[in-house]
């Protein structure tokens, strides 16, 4: 269970049939902010992220960050017994959310759909690859493959060819996505007492995140290029080598930017009115030419100097680092969660509310509250549904 007791959704009950990534990443967000999450797990095998991996001190990072904070039961939803008892939890709970595949709970009576028509008061969340509808509903959907199907490889990586974003943005970015729709559900439940469906789509999510270089396409039919850590539009925006190796991020992103960073960085002010580099449409369409006069000027210095020359200059800029460099980087706010292996450090959740000092749950073991969650809704004295 989350300790925080506090938090803006203390008191709702979140059941969640969920494995992998998107739905357990959404239902890890309504536990940090105070809601009890009881996690439904396959009897035997549980949550398969449990395998993923075994580098969390002999459990799997991925599920041990994912799933902080919440009850885990294995049910086996096909048996008369754990059904009844899976149903009666639902009866008091005020979301459902699940990731399972399409038309799995239909098959069981137990889709979003006829829940809500027993249970009025809940708001059901499901997550699927593809939606309910189209050629590709029954297709599987993994962070990869989504990222490929929707065109974000193709903009990532580098002109020898695509590349995978290196953390599973789809699955995060759908989880993010359902956590809203969830909260503007709870919400409109406030005003009308009744619950509403949601659904969100991988696919889908990641179409809206890619509607630049969609537009671009259909509206300028431009391509949008492979470029690294450069930008396809704005330029100077990308990496430079400085004298000891080190990389530098900078981007410059109007004119009173670029004047600065002739004049203080390049040490070349006669740039300024270059009609070559006059505007970023111009220094964009001309970068060949640009660039070369930047490599050259980071090449003379070493990242530290180069670095505190940017932050005089007021030039945005970056240290490109590595994983082992966030480790121990002086901004990364960290926190501790417990899991049956022993303690994990953790990034601290992004959202930060005042007054709240906030301790994440421990992350669970497989059926670890089972006694405890089946002693709750035991079926004496527990009622259908809210009123």
């Amino acid at each position: 269970m989350n300790i925080s007791e506090k938090g803006p959704l203390h008191g709702l009950l979140v059941i969640a049939l969920e494995q992998a990534v998107a739905a357990p990443f959404c239902s890890s967000r309504l536990a940090d902010a105070g809601a009890r999450v009881i996690k439904v797990e396959r009897k035997g095998s549980g949550d398969f992220a449990r395998g993923y991996d075994t580098a969390a001190n002999g459990q799997s990072a991925y599920f041990v960050w994912l799933n902080r904070g919440k009850e885990s039961v294995a049910l086996d939803i096909k048996d008369a017994a754990d059904r009844a008892l899976f149903e009666r939890i639902l009866a008091r709970a005020d979301v459902f959310l699940q990731n399972l595949a399409p038309g799995s709970l239909e098959k069981l009576g137990l889709d979003s759909g006829s829940l809500r028509a027993r249970f009025p008061q809940l708001v059901t969340c499901d997550i699927t690859g593809y939606g309910d509808h189209g050629p590709m509903r029954s297709a599987k959907a993994y962070d990869l493959l989504v990222q490929c199907e929707s065109g974000l490889a193709s903009i990532t990586g580098t002109p020898d060819g695509p590349g995978r974003v290196g953390i599973s943005v789809c699955d995060i970015a759908t989880g993010m996505t359902a956590h809203a729709g969830i909260c503007e559900a709870l919400i409109e439940r406030q005003r009308t007492g009744r619950g509403r469906g949601i659904s969100v789509a991988m696919f889908d999510t990641m179409a809206d995140w890619m509607a630049v270089p969609l537009i671009l396409h259909d509206c300028a039919g431009r391509p949008t290029p492979r470029v690294g850590l450069s930008h396809p539009i704005i330029c100077p925006y990308g990496a430079y080598t400085c004298r000891d190796g080190g990389q530098i991020v900078v981007s410059v992103q109007n004119e009173r930017e670029w004047e600065r960073f002739c004049t203080m960085v390049l040490k070349r002010p006669e740039l300024i009115n270059d009609p070559r580099f006059d505007g970023n449409d111009n220094r964009s369409r001309n970068r060949d030419l640009l660039q070369p006069m930047i490599e050259s000027a980071f090449a003379a210095l070493d990242r530290p100097h180069m670095l505190a020359l940017l932050q005089e200059a007021d030039i945005a800029s970056g240290a490109v680092n590595d994983v082992a460099a966030l480790s121990s980087h002086p901004q990364l706010d960290r926190t501790a969660i417990q899991c049956p292996s022993g303690e994990i450090s953790l990034p601290a959740p992004p959202i930060r509310r005042s007054g709240d000092n906030v301790q994440l749950g421990a992350s669970p073991a497989l059926g670890a509250h089972d006694a405890a969650i089946r002693r709750e809704f035991a079926a004496s004295g527990v009622a259908e549904g809210r009123q």
